[in-house]
Protein backbone atom coordinates (compact mmCIF):
# COMPACT_ATOMS: atom_id res chain seq x y z
CA UNK A 1 0.00 0.00 0.00
CA UNK A 2 2.95 2.34 0.62
CA UNK A 3 4.15 2.01 -2.99
CA UNK A 4 1.20 3.86 -4.53
CA UNK A 5 2.00 7.32 -3.09
CA UNK A 6 5.62 6.93 -4.20
CA UNK A 7 4.58 6.11 -7.78
CA UNK A 8 2.18 9.04 -7.88
CA UNK A 9 4.85 11.34 -6.54
CA UNK A 10 7.33 10.27 -9.25
CA UNK A 11 4.71 10.81 -11.95
CA UNK A 12 3.96 14.26 -10.63
CA UNK A 13 7.56 15.29 -11.20
CA UNK A 14 7.90 13.72 -14.67
CA UNK A 15 9.24 16.11 -17.31
CA UNK A 16 6.77 17.29 -19.96
CA UNK A 17 7.00 15.64 -23.36
CA UNK A 18 9.24 17.53 -25.76
CA UNK A 19 7.36 19.13 -28.65
CA UNK A 20 8.26 18.10 -32.17
CA UNK A 21 9.97 20.78 -34.23
CA UNK A 22 10.49 21.88 -37.83
CA UNK A 23 13.84 23.51 -38.59
CA UNK A 24 13.99 25.88 -41.58
CA UNK A 25 17.07 27.40 -43.26
CA UNK A 26 16.79 31.07 -44.27
CA UNK A 27 19.32 31.70 -47.02
CA UNK A 28 19.13 35.53 -47.06
CA UNK A 29 19.20 35.94 -43.26
CA UNK A 30 21.96 33.38 -42.58
CA UNK A 31 19.81 31.78 -39.91
CA UNK A 32 17.70 28.75 -39.09
CA UNK A 33 14.21 29.14 -37.62
CA UNK A 34 12.75 26.56 -35.23
CA UNK A 35 8.98 25.97 -35.39
CA UNK A 36 7.06 24.27 -32.59
CA UNK A 37 4.83 21.81 -34.49
CA UNK A 38 2.17 21.81 -31.77
CA UNK A 39 1.72 25.59 -31.59
CA UNK A 40 2.89 26.33 -35.16
CA UNK A 41 4.99 29.23 -33.87
CA UNK A 42 8.67 30.10 -34.26
CA UNK A 43 10.31 29.55 -30.89
CA UNK A 44 14.00 30.15 -31.67
CA UNK A 45 16.28 31.51 -34.38
CA UNK A 46 19.98 30.65 -34.61
CA UNK A 47 22.76 32.22 -36.73
CA UNK A 48 24.57 30.14 -39.34
CA UNK A 49 27.17 30.59 -42.03
CA UNK A 50 26.40 32.40 -45.28
CA UNK A 51 23.45 31.31 -47.42
CA UNK A 52 22.24 28.19 -45.61
CA UNK A 53 20.33 25.89 -47.96
CA UNK A 54 20.31 22.10 -47.46
CA UNK A 55 19.54 21.08 -43.88
CA UNK A 56 19.25 17.58 -42.35
CA UNK A 57 19.45 15.89 -38.96
CA UNK A 58 21.62 12.97 -37.95
CA UNK A 59 19.70 9.73 -37.50
CA UNK A 60 19.61 10.19 -33.71
CA UNK A 61 18.74 13.92 -34.05
CA UNK A 62 21.74 14.92 -31.92
CA UNK A 63 23.30 16.95 -34.74
CA UNK A 64 21.99 19.30 -37.39
CA UNK A 65 23.93 19.51 -40.65
CA UNK A 66 23.70 22.78 -42.60
CA UNK A 67 24.94 23.52 -46.13
CA UNK A 68 26.36 27.04 -45.71
CA UNK A 69 26.77 27.47 -49.46
CA UNK A 70 28.54 30.84 -49.61
CA UNK A 71 30.79 29.90 -46.69
CA UNK A 72 31.92 26.82 -48.64
CA UNK A 73 31.32 24.52 -45.70
CA UNK A 74 28.91 22.15 -44.02
CA UNK A 75 28.29 23.28 -40.48
CA UNK A 76 27.40 20.94 -37.61
CA UNK A 77 25.08 22.43 -34.99
CA UNK A 78 24.01 21.18 -31.57
CA UNK A 79 20.21 21.54 -31.87
CA UNK A 80 19.79 21.70 -28.09
CA UNK A 81 21.90 24.86 -27.80
CA UNK A 82 22.07 26.27 -31.34
CA UNK A 83 25.86 26.29 -31.09
CA UNK A 84 27.94 25.49 -34.18
CA UNK A 85 30.15 22.61 -33.04
CA UNK A 86 32.48 22.46 -36.04
CA UNK A 87 32.69 22.71 -39.82
CA UNK A 88 33.19 19.81 -42.21
CA UNK A 89 35.43 19.85 -45.31
CA UNK A 90 32.59 20.03 -47.80
CA UNK A 91 34.18 21.37 -50.98
CA UNK A 92 33.07 24.62 -52.64
CA UNK A 93 29.45 25.80 -52.70
CA UNK A 94 27.67 22.85 -51.06
CA UNK A 95 24.04 22.93 -52.20
CA UNK A 96 22.37 19.75 -50.97
CA UNK A 97 23.54 16.64 -49.22
CA UNK A 98 22.36 13.23 -48.06
CA UNK A 99 23.36 11.21 -45.01
CA UNK A 100 24.09 7.51 -45.45
CA UNK A 101 22.04 5.11 -43.24
CA UNK A 102 25.25 4.42 -41.29
CA UNK A 103 24.74 7.91 -39.76
CA UNK A 104 28.34 8.76 -40.55
CA UNK A 105 28.97 9.23 -44.26
CA UNK A 106 27.74 12.46 -45.86
CA UNK A 107 27.35 12.88 -49.63
CA UNK A 108 27.59 16.53 -50.69
CA UNK A 109 26.85 18.15 -54.07
CA UNK A 110 29.39 20.90 -54.86
CA UNK A 111 27.85 23.11 -57.52
CA UNK A 112 30.93 25.19 -58.42
CA UNK A 113 33.35 22.27 -58.61
CA UNK A 114 31.23 19.69 -60.51
CA UNK A 115 31.99 17.06 -57.91
CA UNK A 116 30.32 15.06 -55.19
CA UNK A 117 32.32 15.17 -51.97
CA UNK A 118 32.03 12.21 -49.58
CA UNK A 119 32.85 13.08 -45.97
CA UNK A 120 33.30 11.04 -42.81
CA UNK A 121 31.44 13.15 -40.24
CA UNK A 122 33.20 11.53 -37.27
CA UNK A 123 36.79 11.79 -38.51
CA UNK A 124 35.94 15.03 -40.36
CA UNK A 125 37.87 13.82 -43.38
CA UNK A 126 37.15 13.58 -47.08
CA UNK A 127 36.68 9.95 -48.16
CA UNK A 128 36.31 10.65 -51.88
CA UNK A 129 35.62 13.34 -54.46
CA UNK A 130 33.63 12.02 -57.40
CA UNK A 131 33.56 13.99 -60.69
CA UNK A 132 29.98 14.48 -61.88
CA UNK A 133 28.22 16.76 -64.37
CA UNK A 134 28.15 20.55 -64.41
CA UNK A 135 26.39 22.31 -61.50
CA UNK A 136 25.44 19.37 -59.29
CA UNK A 137 22.69 20.09 -56.77
CA UNK A 138 20.33 17.22 -55.97
CA UNK A 139 21.63 14.49 -53.66
CA UNK A 140 20.06 11.25 -52.40
CA UNK A 141 21.15 7.96 -50.82
CA UNK A 142 19.04 4.81 -51.04
CA UNK A 143 17.53 3.48 -47.81
CA UNK A 144 19.59 0.29 -48.10
CA UNK A 145 22.75 2.39 -48.38
CA UNK A 146 24.02 0.94 -51.66
CA UNK A 147 23.39 3.81 -54.10
CA UNK A 148 24.01 7.55 -54.05
CA UNK A 149 22.49 9.91 -56.63
CA UNK A 150 23.75 13.31 -57.73
CA UNK A 151 21.77 15.45 -60.19
CA UNK A 152 23.62 17.95 -62.38
CA UNK A 153 21.64 21.00 -63.40
CA UNK A 154 23.53 21.95 -66.57
CA UNK A 155 24.37 18.42 -67.74
CA UNK A 156 20.71 17.41 -67.19
CA UNK A 157 21.63 14.04 -65.73
CA UNK A 158 21.20 11.85 -62.70
CA UNK A 159 24.50 10.19 -61.81
CA UNK A 160 24.28 6.76 -60.14
CA UNK A 161 27.11 6.15 -57.66
CA UNK A 162 28.10 2.77 -56.23
CA UNK A 163 28.60 3.50 -52.53
CA UNK A 164 31.05 0.63 -52.08
CA UNK A 165 33.44 1.82 -54.80
CA UNK A 166 32.49 5.54 -54.76
CA UNK A 167 32.33 5.44 -58.56
CA UNK A 168 29.61 6.30 -61.07
CA UNK A 169 28.14 3.22 -62.73
CA UNK A 170 25.33 4.84 -64.75
CA UNK A 171 24.18 8.23 -66.05
CA UNK A 172 20.58 8.90 -67.03
CA UNK A 173 19.22 11.90 -68.90
CA UNK A 174 16.38 13.97 -67.49
CA UNK A 175 14.80 17.23 -68.56
CA UNK A 176 16.38 20.64 -68.09
CA UNK A 177 17.83 21.66 -64.72
CA UNK A 178 17.29 18.71 -62.35
CA UNK A 179 17.10 20.00 -58.78
CA UNK A 180 16.11 17.13 -56.49
CA UNK A 181 16.19 13.32 -56.26
CA UNK A 182 14.17 11.10 -53.93
CA UNK A 183 14.03 7.32 -53.50
CA UNK A 184 10.73 5.64 -52.66
CA UNK A 185 10.76 3.92 -49.27
CA UNK A 186 11.29 0.49 -50.84
CA UNK A 187 14.12 1.78 -53.07
CA UNK A 188 12.29 0.46 -56.14
CA UNK A 189 11.87 3.86 -57.79
CA UNK A 190 13.84 7.10 -58.02
CA UNK A 191 12.04 10.40 -58.64
CA UNK A 192 14.00 13.31 -60.13
CA UNK A 193 12.54 16.81 -60.56
CA UNK A 194 13.53 19.02 -63.51
CA UNK A 195 12.90 22.66 -62.68
CA UNK A 196 13.09 24.31 -66.12
CA UNK A 197 11.85 21.19 -67.92
CA UNK A 198 8.73 21.31 -65.76
CA UNK A 199 8.69 17.54 -65.19
CA UNK A 200 9.46 14.77 -62.74
CA UNK A 201 11.09 11.64 -64.17
CA UNK A 202 10.58 8.31 -62.41
CA UNK A 203 13.23 5.59 -62.83
CA UNK A 204 13.33 1.89 -62.10
CA UNK A 205 16.26 1.66 -59.69
CA UNK A 206 17.47 -1.81 -60.72
CA UNK A 207 17.58 -1.11 -64.45
CA UNK A 208 17.85 2.71 -64.39
CA UNK A 209 15.12 2.71 -67.06
CA UNK A 210 12.59 5.53 -67.20
CA UNK A 211 9.15 4.28 -66.17
CA UNK A 212 7.20 7.55 -66.14
CA UNK A 213 7.45 11.26 -66.83
CA UNK A 214 5.05 13.50 -64.91
CA UNK A 215 3.96 16.90 -66.20
CA UNK A 216 2.09 19.57 -64.26
CA UNK A 217 -0.55 22.20 -64.94
CA UNK A 218 -1.77 24.88 -62.54
CA UNK A 219 -4.94 26.72 -63.49
CA UNK A 220 -4.29 30.39 -64.20
CA UNK A 221 -0.49 29.97 -64.12
CA UNK A 222 1.77 30.16 -67.17
CA UNK A 223 3.52 26.84 -67.94
CA UNK A 224 6.98 28.42 -67.58
CA UNK A 225 6.13 29.29 -63.95
CA UNK A 226 5.47 25.64 -63.07
CA UNK A 227 8.92 24.54 -61.92
CA UNK A 228 9.23 21.30 -59.89
CA UNK A 229 11.87 21.25 -57.16
CA UNK A 230 11.44 19.42 -53.82
CA UNK A 231 9.69 16.03 -53.46
CA UNK A 232 8.33 14.20 -50.41
CA UNK A 233 6.29 10.99 -50.16
CA UNK A 234 3.29 10.50 -47.90
CA UNK A 235 3.80 8.13 -44.94
CA UNK A 236 1.83 5.37 -46.70
CA UNK A 237 3.76 5.90 -49.96
CA UNK A 238 0.59 6.36 -51.98
CA UNK A 239 1.18 10.02 -52.79
CA UNK A 240 4.08 12.24 -53.71
CA UNK A 241 4.10 15.94 -52.90
CA UNK A 242 6.02 18.09 -55.37
CA UNK A 243 6.95 21.74 -54.84
CA UNK A 244 6.21 23.70 -58.02
CA UNK A 245 8.38 26.78 -57.47
CA UNK A 246 7.13 30.17 -58.72
CA UNK A 247 3.70 28.75 -59.54
CA UNK A 248 3.17 29.05 -55.75
CA UNK A 249 1.56 25.61 -55.60
CA UNK A 250 2.46 22.06 -54.67
CA UNK A 251 1.20 19.05 -56.59
CA UNK A 252 -0.26 15.88 -55.10
CA UNK A 253 0.68 12.90 -57.29
CA UNK A 254 -0.66 9.34 -57.18
CA UNK A 255 2.47 7.14 -56.97
CA UNK A 256 0.78 4.18 -58.69
CA UNK A 257 -0.80 5.95 -61.66
CA UNK A 258 1.56 8.98 -61.73
CA UNK A 259 -1.46 11.21 -62.18
CA UNK A 260 -1.66 14.62 -60.53
CA UNK A 261 -4.66 14.45 -58.18
CA UNK A 262 -4.71 18.11 -57.19
CA UNK A 263 -2.63 21.21 -56.62
CA UNK A 264 -2.57 23.24 -53.39
CA UNK A 265 -1.88 26.97 -53.16
CA UNK A 266 0.98 27.83 -50.79
CA UNK A 267 3.35 30.81 -50.42
CA UNK A 268 5.46 32.46 -53.10
CA UNK A 269 8.31 30.51 -54.72
CA UNK A 270 7.97 27.20 -52.90
CA UNK A 271 11.30 25.36 -52.71
CA UNK A 272 11.10 22.29 -50.51
CA UNK A 273 8.79 20.27 -48.28
CA UNK A 274 9.04 18.22 -45.09
CA UNK A 275 6.62 16.06 -43.13
CA UNK A 276 6.07 16.37 -39.40
CA UNK A 277 7.42 13.35 -37.46
CA UNK A 278 3.89 11.96 -37.03
CA UNK A 279 3.20 12.30 -40.77
CA UNK A 280 0.07 14.40 -40.25
CA UNK A 281 1.36 17.76 -41.48
CA UNK A 282 3.39 18.89 -44.47
CA UNK A 283 5.51 22.04 -44.26
CA UNK A 284 6.57 23.96 -47.39
CA UNK A 285 9.35 26.56 -47.55
CA UNK A 286 8.25 29.59 -49.56
CA UNK A 287 11.30 31.64 -50.52
CA UNK A 288 9.93 34.91 -51.84
CA UNK A 289 7.14 35.31 -49.27
CA UNK A 290 9.49 34.43 -46.40
CA UNK A 291 7.12 31.98 -44.79
CA UNK A 292 6.17 28.33 -44.33
CA UNK A 293 2.80 26.88 -45.33
CA UNK A 294 1.37 24.04 -43.22
CA UNK A 295 -0.82 21.49 -44.99
CA UNK A 296 -3.06 18.92 -43.30
CA UNK A 297 -2.27 15.58 -44.96
CA UNK A 298 -5.71 14.06 -44.37
CA UNK A 299 -7.74 16.91 -45.87
CA UNK A 300 -5.00 18.11 -48.26
CA UNK A 301 -5.71 21.70 -47.27
CA UNK A 302 -3.43 24.51 -46.16
CA UNK A 303 -4.22 25.29 -42.52
CA UNK A 304 -1.60 27.83 -41.48
CA UNK A 305 1.14 30.21 -42.63
CA UNK A 306 4.17 30.86 -40.42
CA UNK A 307 6.51 33.79 -40.95
CA UNK A 308 10.18 32.82 -40.73
CA UNK A 309 13.34 34.51 -42.08
CA UNK A 310 14.14 35.86 -45.52
CA UNK A 311 14.10 33.29 -48.32
CA UNK A 312 13.43 30.03 -46.45
CA UNK A 313 14.87 27.15 -48.46
CA UNK A 314 15.28 23.81 -46.66
CA UNK A 315 13.39 22.09 -43.84
CA UNK A 316 14.10 19.21 -41.46
CA UNK A 317 11.89 17.69 -38.75
CA UNK A 318 12.94 16.74 -35.23
CA UNK A 319 10.67 14.61 -33.00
Amino acid sequence: MKLLPLILSAAAFALPAKAAEMWVSNEKDNTVSVIDIETLEVTRTYPTGERPRGIIFSKDFSRLYICASDSDTVQVMDPDTGKILFDLPSGEDPEQFALHPNNRTLYIANEDDAITTVVDTEDRTVIAQIPVGIEPEGMAVSHDGTIAITTSETTNMAHWIDVETQEIYANTLVDQRPRHAEFTDDDARLWVSSEIGGTVTVFDVKSQDEVAKITFEVKGVRPDRVQPVGIRFSPDGKRAFVALGPSNHIAVVNTETYEVEKTILVGRRVWHLELSPDGKLLFTTNGVSGDVTVIDIESLKAISTIKVGRFPWGAAARP
